[in-house]
């Protein structure tokens, strides 16, 4: 090479620095097992809390539904499981328990439909004792009693729409979103559920 030839090298750019001079951040493992681990413990709280609020409430429409303790537990369980796998994030308690309450009916639902139910119409001494969420006077037990019986002799679809509106509140409106049923149908359930519990009730005054 010629002592003419210049030999010109381009120095390697240096990195240039964050404008806000923050530092980059390297997750190695640990970082990343640690940040999964919160997320685990995070979904695990909210679905104890959710327990906690609703689980006697989703747990009271079960049993009404299905008639049987057992299965109560088994559609309770399968709710929360649900909950739990969903990752779902609500922007209101009243937003969860609508949830919860719709998941609930449809579960119920499946159960009935399912080739190996069989469906027991009464429910024992205890969880009639547990499903009670209505202070009564001391001479009406025997009123409530006939009560929860009247209930259940109710179509499936009557004693949702009277638990939801007369239990837990919600108008009609809000039990079609539930059901999954128009107003109007709800809005029919609960006029036949009315009628066909006055006379029930009265045949047993």
């Amino acid at each position: 090479m010629s002592a003419s030839t210049a030999i010109h090298t381009v120095p390697e750019r240096a990195a240039s620095p964050d404008p806000l001079g923050r530092v980059p951040s390297i997750e190695g493992p640990d970082d990343a097992e640690s940040h999964n681990d919160r997320r685990v413990a995070e979904a695990a709280a909210r679905l104890e809390d959710a327990v906690a609020r609703w689980g006697d409430t989703v747990y009271g429409l079960a049993a009404r539904r299905t008639g049987n303790r057992a299965d109560a537990e088994d559609v309770m369980q399968t709710v929360f499981l649900r909950l739990h796998q969903s990752g779902k994030r609500f922007r209101d308690d009243e937003h969860l328990k609508a949830w919860l309450l719709h998941v609930t009916v449809n579960c119920c639902h499946d159960l009935r439909r399912s080739p190996w139910h069989k469906r027991r119409t009464e429910l024992d001494d205890e969880s009639m004792e547990h499903l009670r969420t209505q202070p009564v006077p001391e001479d009406g037990e025997g009123r409530d009693d006939e009560l929860e019986a009247a209930l259940a002799r109710l179509s499936d679809k009557q004693r949702t729409a009277v638990l939801l509106h007369y239990y837990e509140g919600y108008a009609t409106d809000e039990i079609a979103q539930i059901t999954g049923e128009h107003p109007a149908t709800v809005r029919s359930h609960l006029h036949r559920a009315r009628k066909a519990l006055k006379i029930d009730l009265g045949a047993h005054s």
